[in-house]
């Protein structure tokens, strides 16, 4: 979907169980509960439900969303919470934010998927720090799209890295249905 059309979905709210009022998301939940809060940045973050859980464990996190809207409501919810989130409106795709080089001890890309965001990505965590991507996958019956990998691609944009976990199939998370890819991989301390 274009921005216009996130922004426009967020606005009306007419799929808030998904994207207002869902828990974050298990699998960022379970890593990010084995790491002592650092720097977080969440990317295509949406209303914020995994930037706002992070903050309230003590990260110092960044989100950015191309929809005004999504970053407005997450500024909102932080605030109704109590807790501080640096937030930024830019569209990924243009490469409106820059992630800053061995800056961040998590960087979650979750349920969004840019292939030329895996590097900057990549660089952007420190030395011994983590990568969580979820991403859909195309269903048996169907060809990779824009938005959907191949099964097995997403691990290849990882070799070299320690991966921390890997699964394919349907998600574990009541906001999304269609099959997806995880992992959690770990920069390398000595790159």
């Amino acid at each position: 979907m274009e921005i216009r059309s996130w922004d426009e979905r967020y606005r009306s709210g007419e799929r808030a169980a998904e994207d207002i009022e869902a828990a974050p998301t298990p699998l960022l939940v379970e890593m990010a509960k084995r790491l002592t809060p650092g720097r977080a940045l969440d990317l295509a973050c949406g209303s914020g439900r995994n930037a706002l859980w992070l903050a309230v464990q003590g990260w110092s996190v960044t989100a950015v969303d191309g929809s005004p809207t999504a970053i407005e409501i997450l500024r909102s919810r932080a605030s109704s919470r109590g807790v501080t989130v640096s937030m930024k409106v830019a569209d990924l795709e243009k490469f409106e934010y820059q992630i800053e080089p061995a800056s961040w001890n998590l960087i979650a890309i979750c349920y969004y998927l840019q292939r030329d965001l895996f590097a900057p990505a990549k660089q952007g965590v420190v030395p011994g720090g983590i990568v969580i991507s979820i991403v859909h996958i195309a269903e048996p019956d169907e060809e990779p799209t824009a938005h959907r990998l191949r099964p097995g691609e997403l691990e290849r944009y990882f070799q070299g890295w320690e991966i921390l976990h890997r699964r394919e199939g349907k998600p574990n998370d009541a906001a999304h249905q269609r099959s997806v890819a995880e992992i959690v991989a770990r920069r390398p301390a000595d790159s």
